[in-house]
């Protein structure tokens, strides 16, 4: 035997199977819990037992009682009937077989007539003068009298609670139960008013309205059962949503019932406010708790109610005490509404807190929703309580359904289809529209009055008047004198309720509030000078630098009026003469629209950046207050919502709502708040300021877009320290663009998404190196991908003859779509029919674009039109529809375009700034009418300002269309030409032209147009500029050219090179020449006129001056002759082919000739 088991002792004897130690616990302890739950099951079902044993015995009492109490009811007309004997003989056997027999599980129709019975006896003793005979007089007897009628009276209260929560009214067969609650309910109402005893002197008055009192205390605790009887009443009668004349239709009996169940719902106020002295405030608070959590919360509360009732919730002695319950015990009431079952309610999407927020708003405005009358707020309304309880609300409401929402993503499937993407939780939220017989009602209908302009001001008024009591008095902070309202309240208020809208109306939005937001008077500037306090913005001082010198210009200056005793500074002067100096245009030019400079892009002082940098918001929404949070994201809303509407008289001559100095501090403002947000990770928390700030940024980079009014450095200013590498920042915008879409790349804070979402904060010359990036990252993908990007055999080969360039490439291209990214091998066919000789190496796919374009994108060829104004710029031509292939066309060039675009070759045409708006997926608004159509721009402006009666001007909803020499009438909306233009509605019709103009018109062409150019160039691409940057990166930089550039970036053949003498006069002579004159020279070589907006360094092919030898003989340069013969160009290969000339008077003479006589290759 081994030394191991020598040693091992056996613990249950040799002849037994070994066992360890380990299984042998293992086994005690499975016999322990074996016999630990056979004692319980045993202790188990011994109370089961006493239980039902108990049960049964209290049955059989309850039934023998019960019989003994009919047949003594049947006699008790014969027996004289004292108040002691009601209490002894019926009340108490009364209230103990109704308790424990089956009437609250199966009702019949003889324990009905048993209750009505018991019910009857009670009344007519009740009513009775004898004060013998009145039950209700014990409460003025001894002591033990009225300890024994309270304890009884407070069973029946239980009990007559009890029958309410059970009647349902609306069902036929239940007209018993509501004739029963009906009783019950007079039953109560007669024994809390002491008024209704008839039997009590006046001796015993006192000691009578005491007694009320309690019952009426009990009857509003959380014991009694009572306010959760009346809200399972109340949630199965029907909404009214018709004429309040006609209130809700009900029974006679179930009118009674509604009626005495909110009388005796409201009887806990009236007592605590008759007798405050007497009343324990926790008593009040608990029928306010009560009022609030369960009836408050119900689903269309006041509307299921009979409407005579309810002026009397609205008065301010019933909801003022609530209000101050939830301010004082708000994380206990709103746990308790969280819990609260909503008994079968028709929607279960809303929660309780939602349901209190509309009932509190509908009940706070004195006034039907469809009256004639104008609503205001009840007259003496707490409107303090009512904001803050409004926040309280808010904020629980946002939060569910900010985690529906994202518990909704969450349980999404995942999908590559389109389908398959999460639902929004407004359309989920569309289904609390309930219909009740013929009339609809919403949630979101609840808070129409929030959405009038009066209850805006009247909250205004009131936290005015507020702070200018407080500036006299001590501000006291006891209950019956809370703190006051101020504005950054009603900020709080209408932020949260902004977000709701926005939620629960997906289909509108938040659209009704904003436009009382934004027209209320001085609520945008009020907001602002908050904010402008809040973020520190007055000490912060904005540095501008021109070529000649640099104004230090204070932020708090400025030409407004300041409020709350701010002091007044005029810096608008200064602030003109920079705008002035950046703009380029003289004072006098201010007075005009259409004065204020196209801003182009530019190189920026770089010390001048990080005067526009706002410190206080460098870490985005993440690192300012809750306070400045809810105040960025109402005004940034609001703000935006204007912007829409506001037309550039009123921005820039008018200067409203704020002066030129101010819209430098929004817009430098929000710039950094985006770029950090974008940078930084706002989180959940910061998602709707970011969406707001994006929008209302946008909008103001646009207009400053479209007439400049701020610095080029206050765009960069966020960027300037940490921005990425070209490549680096084209690689993340990239990545983004192709996992999502642009909309969404605010919620992904990273590098790609501040590109997509605020490109502006990169240079225009850092973005065109970013696309001219993507391209190549485009193209080295189609390489490994084994698409033909280059020439060669897989290329496109076209045919094209030089009278009907435009016809053939539409035959031949149209149909290719993406696969025109491929190289083109063209070959031409002379006005004679012979086939050109050459080969194609990409010069003469170059000329086969720019002269297709220029065919194709002239005004005689009918595709497209120029605007009216002086830059005569293209725009889709209306009658393009009625020609053969019009819309296709226009596909085609968007193609031609694109294809420009992507091989970086320059076209010398600039579309019009509203039709590249519709390429960039921008709506356009009246202000860019301007740049389309001044005339009438000018005269909407007319019709928006005239002072008098619109009506004398004649107008209608209706726009005169001239097509083919025939006028046509187009109406704006549906019977417009018998809807006359008044002053209620001129500033609907000025839209509703303007985007007749603007987007329906050409929205058929620009459609086809982006079709076509989103074929090559993908859309978050053209997102990376703005319209007048896109027309420069389709037609070149500036109106003149960099000679040093151009120099360093020329090729030279034919024998000449850089040392050459000729070519040495050729820069010498180029050098005086006018701006103008180079630009024709550059067109004469290139076909446009401008140069590549990088450099010439990315100009393809590269700029040739090739040498044209052209011997002269001695004698006649001798007798000072020169070279006769004139320069000529090859535009398709950029070669200027350049005689050698002797003179530079010569070369000059020469050069001038030739490029102002339109032509090139022919005067070789």
């Amino acid at each position: 035997m081994d030394e191991r088991r020598r040693h091992q002792v056996s613990l249950r004897g040799a002849s037994a199977r070994e066992i360890s130690r380990d299984a042998l616990l293992e086994k005690v302890s499975h016999e322990r819990e074996l016999r630990n739950y056979t004692r319980r099951a045993t202790a188990a079902a011994l109370f089961i037992q006493r239980v039902w044993r108990r049960y049964n015995s209290t049955r059989i009492v309850a039934m023998r009682l019960k019989g003994e109490w009919e047949a003594l009811v049947k006699d008790h007309d014969n027996v004289y009937m004292t108040r002691t004997w009601i209490s002894n003989s019926i009340l108490r056997p009364f209230l103990f077989f109704v308790t424990f027999l089956s009437f609250q599980c199966q009702r019949n129709e003889g324990d009905v007539d048993c209750i009505r019975n018991g019910f009857q006896i009670l009344m007519e003793s009740i009513a009775s003068t004898d004060p013998n005979k009145n039950f209700c007089s014990l409460a003025t007897g001894t002591l033990e009298e009225r300890r024994i009628w309270t304890y009884q009276a407070k069973r029946l209260i239980c009990f007559c609670s009890f029958i309410l929560g059970e009647c349902d009214s609306s069902r036929s067969q239940c007209q018993e139960i509501v004739m029963l609650a009906s009783s019950a309910m007079r039953l109560l109402v007669i024994l809390t008013d002491p008024k209704g005893w008839k039997g009590i002197n006046n001796e015993d008055l006192n000691d009578a309205n005491k007694a009320a009192n309690d019952l009426v205390q009990f009857l509003g605790s959380s014991q009694s059962g009572f306010y959760l009887s009346i809200r399972r009443y109340i949630c199965k009668l029907d909404a009214s949503f018709s004429s309040p004349v006609k209130g809700v239709v009900q029974s006679d009996d179930g009118f009674l019932v509604a009626a005495s169940a909110i009388t005796l719902a409201l009887r806990p106020f009236h007592i605590t406010n008759l007798d405050r002295k007497d009343c324990h405030l926790s008593d009040s608070q608990s029928a306010a708790e009560q009022f609030f959590v369960l009836l408050l919360t119900i689903p269309w509360f006041p509307q299921r109610i009979p409407t005579v009732l309810v002026p009397a919730l609205r008065h301010k002695s019933v909801l003022t005490p609530c209000f101050r319950s939830l301010m004082v015990l708000k994380e206990k009431m709103l746990v308790e509404i969280a819990k609260i079952d909503q008994y079968k309610t028709p929607i279960k999407v809303i929660p309780p807190v939602g349901w209190a927020l509309a009932n509190i708003v509908y009940l706070a405005i004195d006034g039907e929703r469809n009256s004639v009358e104008p609503q205001r707020f009840t007259q003496g309304f707490d409107l303090m309580s009512y904001v803050h309880v409004g926040i309280i609300l808010l904020e629980n409401l946002l939060t569910f359904l900010e985690d529906v929402g994202s518990i909704k993503q969450d349980d999404e499937p995942c999908d590559d289809t389109a389908e398959a993407a999460a639902e929004p939780l407004g359309v989920i939220l569309r289904q609390t529209e309930v219909t009740f017989g013929s009339a609809k009602m919403s949630f979101i209908d609840l808070f129409r009055p929030v959405c009038q302009q009066w209850h805006l001001m009247d909250l205004l008024a009131a936290s005015k008047k507020d702070a200018s009591r407080s500036s006299v008095s001590p501000q006291k902070t006891n209950f019956d004198h809370p703190r006051k309202l101020e504005l950054l309240d009603i900020i709080y208020f209408y932020s949260h309720m902004l977000q709701i809208f926005s939620i629960l109306n997906p289909m509108v939005g938040s659209l009704p509030l904003l436009n009382i937001l934004s027209f209320t008077p001085r609520f945008l500037v009020n907001l602002w000078i908050v904010l402008e306090d809040s973020l520190s913005l007055k000490e912060h001082d904005f540095v501008i630098k021109d070529d000649r010198r640099q104004n230090k210009v204070s932020s708090i200056d400025g030409a407004f009026e300041k409020i709350q005793k701010r002091s007044f500074k005029d810096g608008s002067n200064k602030w003109v003469n920079v705008l002035h100096k950046i703009t380029g245009k003289s004072p006098a030019d201010v007075d005009h629209l259409d004065s204020y400079a196209q801003p182009g892009p530019s190189r920026v002082d770089e010390d001048t950046i990080d005067a526009w940098h706002i410190e206080p918001l460098r870490r985005g929404p993440q690192g300012v207050s809750k306070d400045i949070s809810c105040l960025l994201h109402l005004f940034c809303a609001s703000y935006s919502h204007l912007l829409l509407v506001l037309d550039d008289i009123e921005f820039y001559e008018k200067q409203i709502p704020f002066t030129l100095e101010q819209q430098r501090k929004i817009a430098a403002m929000l710039n950094t708040l985006v770029y950090n947000g974008l940078t930084n990770n706002s989180g959940q928390h910061g998602r709707a300021i970011m969406r707001t700030a994006i929008r209302c940024l946008h909008l103001l980079y646009e207009r400053d877009c479209r007439h400049q009014f701020c610095p080029p450095a206050l765009w960069l200013s966020p960027a300037k320290k940490n921005r990425p590498p070209v490549a680096t920042a084209a690689r993340a915008h990239d990545v983004l663009s192709a996992d999502m879409r642009s909309e969404d790349a605010s919620d992904f804070p990273s590098v790609g998404s501040v590109i997509t979402t605020t490109p502006h904060v990169f240079p225009f010359e850092e973005r065109v190196q970013m696309f001219r990036e993507l391209i190549k990252m485009d193209k080295v993908s189609r390489r490994m991908a084994g698409e033909v990007s280059g020439p060669g055999p897989g290329s496109v080969e076209i045919v094209v003859r030089r009278g009907h360039i435009v016809e053939d490439g539409f035959q031949q291209l149209n149909s290719l779509g993406s696969k025109l990214k491929s190289s083109i091998h063209v070959s031409f066919v002379s006005e004679c029919g012979l086939p050109e000789a050459g080969l194609d190496y990409g010069g003469l796919s170059k000329e086969f674009l720019t002269d297709l374009s220029k065919a194709a994108f002239s005004p005689e060829y009918g595709l497209f039109s120029q605007t009216s104004t002086s830059d005569r710029h293209l725009i889709p031509n209306t009658a393009a529809r009625f020609l053969e292939n019009g819309i296709q066309m226009i596909e085609f060039l968007g193609r031609v375009v694109g294809k420009a675009l992507y091989e970086g070759i320059l076209l010398d045409y600039s579309f019009s700034h509203i039709f590249v708006q519709k390429l960039l997926g921008r709506y356009s608004f009246v202000d860019e009418l301007s740049t389309l159509d001044p005339e009438l721009y000018r005269n909407l402006m007319f019709v928006k300002h005239y002072d008098g009666d619109v009506k004398e001007l004649s107008l209608d909803f209706t726009v005169m269309e001239e097509l083919f020499g025939k006028q046509h009438v187009i109406e704006l909306k549906p019977g417009g030409k018998d809807v006359p233009v008044t002053n209620e509605n001129k500033l609907q019709y000025v839209h509703a032209i303007a985007d007749y103009k603007l987007n329906r018109q050409i929205l058929p062409f620009s459609n086809a147009f982006y079709r076509g150019l989103t074929d090559l160039i993908f859309p978050s691409w053209l997102k990376l500029f703005n319209a007048s940057e896109f027309n420069q990166l389709l037609s070149g930089g500036n109106h003149d050219i960099d000679i040093d550039d151009l120099r360093r970036n020329t090729r030279y053949t034919g024998g000449y090179s850089e040392s050459s003498r000729t070519v040495k006069l050729f820069w010498e002579v180029i050098t005086g020449f006018e701006p103008k004159e180079r630009c024709l020279l550059l067109k004469f070589v290139t076909s446009c006129s401008r140069a590549p907006l990088l450099g010439f360094k990315y100009l393809q092919p590269t700029f040739t001056i090739h040498k044209v030898a052209c011997d002269v003989p001695l004698w006649a340069t001798i007798a000072g002759q020169d070279v006769d013969r004139l320069p000529s160009a090859s535009t398709c290969y950029n070669t200027l082919k350049l005689p050698t000339y002797k003179r530079p008077s010569t070369l000059r003479a020469k050069l001038l000739y030739a490029i102002n006589s339109n032509a090139g290759f022919e005067l070789s």
